[in-house]
């Protein structure tokens, strides 16, 4: 593990560059400063980054935390799409994937998030849940503008309040 001034000197160094892909580099941990997405921030941290500036790609790693508005996703790896802007079109967190939107946690293999089409895509083994609540798909989609929800090859179970006597 490089020492911590090892870090910050890395860091003074490739300040300018990572500034061109909207990135800044604080305390041996890669933290962008917001990337903006038709007009939101998306936040994120991790313990490396890692930019393609002709590409237009950045990947980061260990310990990703990404936030968009209600949206907040963890996960090992996220590969980010962006313009010159830089404005994100395109996301994809890997390894592992734990989320939680407006009280709903899920987790998953994947997590792929689209701009344009305001969505998400969980695939491989997801599971979301909400209190006692639970349900397990091979692939769900979340509508980001509307919050409709659709899975594919669902099981669960749904707390029924018991009637009223």
């Amino acid at each position: 593990m490089p020492r911590r001034s090892h870090v910050v000197a890395l860091s003074l160094a490739f300040g300018a560059l990572a500034g061109l892909a909207g990135v800044a580099l604080f305390g041996g941990a890669a933290q962008a400063l917001p990337l903006v997405v038709e007009g939101e921030a998306l936040d994120v941290s991790a313990d490396r980054l890692d930019v393609d500036v002709e590409k237009g790609t950045a990947t980061l790693t260990g310990n990703v935390s990404a936030k968009f508005g209600q949206l907040d996703v963890k996960c090992p790896t996220v590969e980010i799409r962006y313009d010159q802007s830089p404005r994100v079109s395109w996301a994809k967190g890997s390894g592992g994937v734990t989320a939680r939107l407006k009280g709903i946690d899920a987790t998953a293999a994947t997590v792929e998030f689209d701009a344009a089409a305001r969505s998400v895509a969980l695939h491989g083994g997801v599971r979301l849940s909400r209190g006692k609540g639970w349900l397990t798909a091979e692939h769900a989609t979340v509508d980001m503008a509307t919050g409709k929800v659709s899975l594919q090859e669902v099981k669960g179970s749904i707390p029924v309040d018991p009637a009223k006597r």
